[in-house]
């Protein structure tokens, strides 16, 4: 299972004086993808970033942006963050009355779409727009702010999501708390990408250092 593990630093936890050093270094290091985590104040308790961070982030990396919208009413700005250049939006389930609608948005934005669900919310709420989906998002923790403790409780849905999507291209993403003594549960659990912030982006060590201990965690070697 571990050769199809990827790993996606999310910038929240970078140091923003020095980002595109950052996203490079993430690069070089092996990572699959850059997340990118997007609130407004309103779904959860912070603020962070908009499309001008998504373009510039763009323009200092070839790997895949994943954009994480943490938002109320994210169909007014698919389109913007489409430009600015995602390559995966998800959106929470809890902030889409019309989900089918806004998942055929992001596909034909040419963007891959993606679902998030919080912590209390069930897994079987997914299942009518599984078809829809390349990427279901398990937050780990409650969203909102990086650095938080994982929830060992989300391990039971990162499971029922795996025997539900089986044989299906869709990709289990794991969002927070994921560190080296998290991540073997969740990829054990069924998870496919893991989101990481501090655990790649602190000042007790190199970028490269933490994906290192990342990856020894679930098993893969060294690329290259």
């Amino acid at each position: 299972m571990a050769q199809y593990i990827q790993f996606a630093p999310s910038i929240l936890a970078a140091d923003f004086t020095r980002l595109g050093d950052q996203v490079r270094a993430a690069e070089t290091a092996g990572a699959d993808l850059i997340h990118i985590d997007v609130m407004d104040g309103r779904f959860v308790p912070n603020i962070t970033m908009g499309p001008l961070v998504v373009e510039a982030v763009r323009r200092v990396t070839s790997l895949p942006l994943d954009v994480h919208l943490m938002i109320i009413e994210p169909d007014h700005l698919l389109e913007a963050f489409a430009t600015a250049g995602a390559n995966r939006i998800s959106v929470h389930w809890e902030t889409c009355p019309n989900l089918h609608r806004t998942l055929q948005h992001i596909r034909d934005l040419g963007c891959r779409a993606g679902v998030a669900i919080n912590p209390h919310t069930p897994a079987a709420f997914l299942s009518e727009i599984l078809h829809l989906l390349d990427a279901v998002l398990v937050m780990t923790v409650n969203p909102g702010f990086g650095g938080q403790e994982f929830l060992p409780e989300t391990l039971p849905k990162i499971a029922q999501l795996a025997s539900m999507i089986q044989g299906r291209d869709i990709r289990i993403v794991v969002d927070g708390g994921i560190n080296a003594s998290t991540a073997a549960g969740v990829v054990g659990a069924g998870a496919q990408t893991l989101v990481v912030g501090s655990a790649v982006f602190n000042h007790r060590q190199s970028v490269l250092e933490g994906m290192e201990s990342l990856r020894h965690a679930v098993g893969i070697k060294k690329p290259g």
